[in-house]
């Protein structure tokens, strides 16, 4: 996704329309992004299915999770 962020923009540089109630000389941050079109459920479900199906990492028991949790957890402790 492009983004183009501008600071320290003098407001009255900014069309009416977008500055609304922003005195023109005020700084304002300037942000812009592109927007993207909402994924269809079957693309989607082709992501989610594609990104399973391309593990990098061998599957692991449920025992071995659980041991990783709690050796991150003890972390803490």
């Amino acid at each position: 996704m492009n983004r183009i962020i501008r600071n320290h923009v003098p407001a009255r540089d900014l069309p009416e329309n977008l500055r609304a109630d922003i005195a023109p000389d005020a700084l304002v941050t300037v942000t812009i992004e592109e927007e993207r079109k909402p994924l269809s459920m079957a693309e989607l479900l082709s992501m989610l299915e594609g990104g399973a199906m391309s593990r990098e990492r061998e599957p692991i028991s449920i025992e071995e999770a659980v041991r990783r949790v709690r050796a991150l957890r003890d972390e803490w402790e």
